[in-house]
């Protein structure tokens, strides 16, 4: 965690991030491949189901068997980790102490299973994850067929409280370009089409349907282009937009009216527009599993932390994150635990600071517990783990998260 914090990397460029934590791996006998899923800074290891032998004249695959001889399915449970840094901030969103409680997590897992290896049942895959800030690293990794074979999934947030359950809204993003006519801004201005009104109305327009958005919703928006010189009418102007909201079907309503607004705009300034939908995957809801959440806030009052309950921190208080990608394929957890004091907010330099102070070193031991125990949990507790299972079709099962924007 030290480490990675004295040594940021931004978006899929934690090439010595990833090697450090398949260093430790390497340390304790466990392999690690580094640049799967197409990403080269993602890294998968795992620990093989109890019994898992190689299928007969089938090199490189496993089938799992019970004490009869006969295949039996494998679960399969991973723990998830973040270690991009934001650009000129460093680890402002802590993803250094994720990166450290998942492979803590796992290395615990690992210690037990050599100890008992009946303690640890169930395969357990460390799953590295990059460029999740700006970026959706874990949809490409997931496009790759990442979670194809896992069952669950947890991970851990640094927050300024311990909060078993937080508000995580899906964000798309939209590039809007305005295509006017330019003109002489004073000799001919009628022979032009404004780009930049048509920028301006689109704006305002933005401003104007907030008022007609539910609290969850967020719209933000700047101009990255609006003309070059002031005596001329500019034929071109473009903004970048970010739009969230607090479930997958908000989302897609709330682009839609975001698309209506645009081309009012243009239809009003006499410009064309075009609309360019998501640079990269968008990101999802975070769908929290209660059932292991549960869990978590169990192991975690072990360790003399008490998780608020959802809504005691306001939801006013919303982001995003690439795990809701992932949240919507299987059941999974996404817990906040407190590394600052309650005062310091996300992505500042005072946060980066809190990462590695002892109070955040304390939180990435209690978090890797907590993310082990729920694991543990799941795998000795069979109510448990076919309640997960219930809620998470309870809750609309699997969705079909590249297409669902189609």
């Amino acid at each position: 965690m030290l480490d990675l914090g004295e040594n940021p990397e931004t978006a899929f460029e934690e090439h010595r991030s990833v090697a450090a934590l398949a260093e430790v791996l390497e340390r304790h006998g466990i392999e690690a491949k580094v640049g799967v899923y197409g990403l080269e800074t993602a890294l998968r290891a795992e620990l093989p189901a109890l019994g898992e032998v190689p299928a007969d004249g089938t090199a490189g695959t496993i089938r799992t068997v019970d004490t009869d001889g006969d295949e039996v399915p494998t679960p399969t449970l991973a723990v998830l980790a973040e270690y991009d840094a934001l650009p000129g901030l460093g680890h402002a969103c802590g993803h250094n102490t994720i990166a450290a409680m998942g492979l803590g997590a796992f290395l615990a897992l690992a210690a037990l299973r050599a100890e008992d290896p009946t303690a640890v049942p169930w395969r357990i895959v460390l799953l590295g994850t990059p460029a999740e800030e700006g970026h959706t690293g874990k949809e490409y990794m997931a496009r790759e067929g990442a979670f194809d074979d896992i069952d669950m999934a947890v991970m851990a947030h640094g927050y300024g409280e311990d909060v078993a359950d937080q508000l995580w809204i899906g964000r798309r993003t939209l590039t809007v370009s305005f295509h006017g006519h330019s003109a002489h801004a004073s000799a001919q201005p009628f022979a032009g089409r404004n780009a930049l009104d048509a920028a301006s109305l689109f704006y305002q327009g933005l401003g104007l349907l907030r008022q007609q958005t539910p609290p969850g919703d967020r719209i933000h928006a700047i101009i990255r282009q609006g003309g070059e010189q002031a005596s001329v009418i500019p034929s071109f102007a473009q903004l970048e937009v970010y739009v969230r909201s607090p479930a997958p079907v908000t989302l897609r309503d709330l682009s839609s009216r975001v698309e209506d607004v645009a081309h009012g705009a243009a239809l009003m300034a006499g410009t064309g527009v075009t609309l360019a939908w998501d640079e990269h995957p968008p990101s999802l809801p975070v769908r929290s599993n209660q059932a292991l959440t549960g869990s978590w806030v169990r192991a975690q009052r072990r360790r003399g932390r008490e998780p608020l309950p959802r809504g005691v921190v306001s939801e006013t208080i919303a982001a995003s994150t690439d795990f809701g990608n992932v949240s919507y394929r299987i059941p999974g957890m996404h817990p906040l635990i407190q590394v600052s004091e309650s005062d310091v907010a996300l992505h500042t330099r005072e946060f980066a600071a809190a990462t590695t102070s002892r109070r955040g070193r304390n939180a990435v031991v209690d978090g890797a517990y907590g993310l082990a125990a729920t694991l543990l949990d799941v795998q000795h507790d069979e109510a448990l783990a076919a309640e997960v299972l219930a809620e998470f079709e309870a809750a609309g099962g699997a969705l079909d998260v590249p297409g669902f924007f189609d």
